[in-house]
């Protein structure tokens, strides 16, 4: 397995997405993301609304929504999800059937944003909102493909264009916490590598160095933190008109 390739298979692992372990390297990033995003499902989250995932994979905060009485419903091109996409990007539910789209770490692999922010708006109903995280700073991870990342700025600028007026953009680990964990993924993939202990070397150099990430975040200036976030997770509302979409 290649270290694109083992970096994609553990993050993609649900369970530690939403109770991530000290022991793993992006342990930080993945803890930042799932405080975020239990605090937005327990704030919009209401009995018989209904979620659609947009891109769904394996549905690892499904059960934050789902505790919240959501209606829960994942949609993808592949595996077996609720709902799917076809070759062109559309999904395959109806205008104004969802209260709320969300999309997990998706956007960086989307080649047509167009099309991808276009099935969004056309989802949501009325007064619908788009929860949506992706990268500002991390490793290249094809899944099958990875085109982009985004300063805080650009992000809220790109959604801005394609039909999205942001509220809410949460900075997940700033650049003293990240700058160690992208080492950390590195030597943790060597140490893993070595017979018989390596997964135990790599366990136990993870613990000591997400403890120094830790404390590293904490000093961290939040309007440093702010602008060169290694995550950001987002909350939006489709606006009224595009301006592509005004009449000249």
């Amino acid at each position: 397995m290649s270290g694109a390739a083992r970096i994609t298979s553990e993050t993609n692992d649900p369970q530690r997405r939403l109770h991530p372990r000290m022991v793993d390297s992006d342990w930080l990033v993945m803890r930042g993301m799932a405080r975020e995003i239990r605090a937005l499902a327990t704030r919009l989250g209401k009995p018989g609304a209904v979620v659609i995932d947009f891109g769904c994979g394996n549905m690892p905060y499904r059960p934050l929504f789902e505790a919240a009485g959501c209606r829960y419903l994942g949609a993808d091109f592949d595996g077996a999800p609720d709902i799917a996409i076809d070759a062109a990007g559309r999904i395959d539910a109806a205008d104004a059937s969802a209260d709320i789209v969300v999309s997990f770490q998706v956007l960086e692999h989307v080649r047509d944003l167009e099309t991808y922010f276009a099935e969004a708006r056309r989802v949501l109903k009325p007064g619908g909102q788009l929860v949506l995280s992706t990268h500002g700073v991390w490793l290249y991870h094809p899944h099958p493909e990875d085109h982009r990342r985004w300063t805080r700025e650009g992000l809220i600028g790109e959604m801005s264009r394609l039909g999205f007026a942001v509220s809410d953009c949460a900075a997940v680990v700033g650049p003293l916490g990240w700058t160690l964990i992208l080492r950390l993924t590195g030597y943790c993939y060597v140490l893993k590598r070595v017979p018989l202990i390596g997964g135990l070397l790599a366990a136990a150099f993870a613990l000591v160095m997400n403890a120094r990430a830790f404390v590293e975040e904490r000093v961290t200036p939040e309007w440093i933190v702010r602008d060169n976030a290694c995550v950001y997770v987002t909350l939006s509302r489709p606006t009224v008109s595009r301006p592509a979409d005004r009449p000249v």
